[in-house]
């Protein structure tokens, strides 16, 4: 990556530092009401005038719809729009997370397998999410539910910050650790973590803007680049790994958590094929999921990173 692709992934973090803090502020100055015109009006414009974010929705649609022959997931201008507006109603419900707002009881809860009475057990585990529908609202789980403290491992270097405006905002039982690097006091760090009884909490469908072992897998019937980071910190800390989707249903959030691997281990001449194997799995998972809530996909980039073009 050239130094002016990392200076910009640096100025990105900072801008969503700003906009984080900005946005909390504005939230418990206007409320929701007051600046839920405000918000759809500068998605709107990024709609108009963000070509690319806007060919990658299309493109996204259009994959959807042909990998599960269903005409009516086939791109519009005006469901593409609606991918749009769902981010923008996402945003909004997660100021109403970060506020308080949002009551365990408004949350539809399905989990078989009764994960959550796991959450008080004496070793962690690790969920898996994606960039599909609403993560914001696991502090739900973390916070108004079991009271279990969740490391969300992320790649920005300003984790620290984000921390105390998560703290600002109320959050006690949410913590953001930096995973640029899988080094042996990082794993020690998570080792101890899950030792603890707290549970790891990861995006399994972004690459990091520094870079990071990738593999490609059949994603919606084309090949796709996934973070083998998951899978690999999974491995190596001999945990339980589950799936950990919030999707939006008429207006009321449904948390599904399920699982997924019991424990992931290899040899080393097997490692790459085992860890293809299970996010060839994950990115399965994600498209059933995204079928469920085809609009809350909110990965506005070249997801396939192919040449083809896209409409728009």
């Amino acid at each position: 990556m050239s130094d002016n692709a990392k200076h910009w992934a640096d100025r990105q973090e900072r801008g969503s530092l700003w906009l984080m803090r900005l946005t909390a502020l504005a939230a418990k100055i206007l409320g929701r009401r007051l600046l839920s015109p405000l918000l759809y009006g500068i998605v709107l414009y990024f709609f108009l005038f963000g070509r690319a974010a806007r060919q990658s929705a299309w493109q996204y649609q259009q994959r959807l719809a042909d990998w599960s022959a269903r005409d009516d997931l086939r791109p519009s201008h005006r469901r593409v729009f609606g991918q749009f507006m769902a981010f923008a109603d996402a945003l909004l419900d997660k100021l109403d997370v970060w506020n308080g707002k949002l009551r365990l009881e408004q949350i539809e809860i399905l989990d078989p397998a009764q994960l959550r009475g796991q959450l008080r057990s004496a070793r962690g585990q690790m969920l898996v999410g994606a960039h599909l529908g609403n993560l914001e609202v696991c502090r739900a789980l973390a916070e108004l539910g079991e009271k279990v403290t969740m490391n969300v491992l992320v790649h920005t270097k300003h984790a620290e910050r984000f921390n105390r405006l998560l703290g600002e905002a109320g959050a006690t039982n949410l913590r953001l650790i930096q995973v640029s690097e899988l080094d042996p006091a990082v794993m020690l760090l998570l080792s101890q973590r899950l030792d603890d009884g707290e549970w790891l909490a990861i995006a399994g469908d972004r690459v990091p803007l520094h870079g990071g072992r990738t593999v490609r897998v059949d994603f919606l019937g084309h090949a796709a680049a996934f973070p083998q980071g998951p899978w690999l910190l999974a491995g190596l800390l001999k945990c339980p790994v589950n799936l950990l989707m919030c999707l939006k249903h008429q207006g009321r959030y449904r948390l599904i958590i399920e699982p997924f691997a019991q424990l992931i281990e290899w040899k080393r001449s097997d490692r790459q094929q085992v860890i293809a194997t299970w996010t060839a799995r994950y990115a399965a998972r994600l498209g059933h999921f995204c079928l469920e809530a085809p609009q809350q996909w909110f990965n506005f980039y070249p997801f396939w990173k192919t040449d083809d073009d896209a409409s728009a």
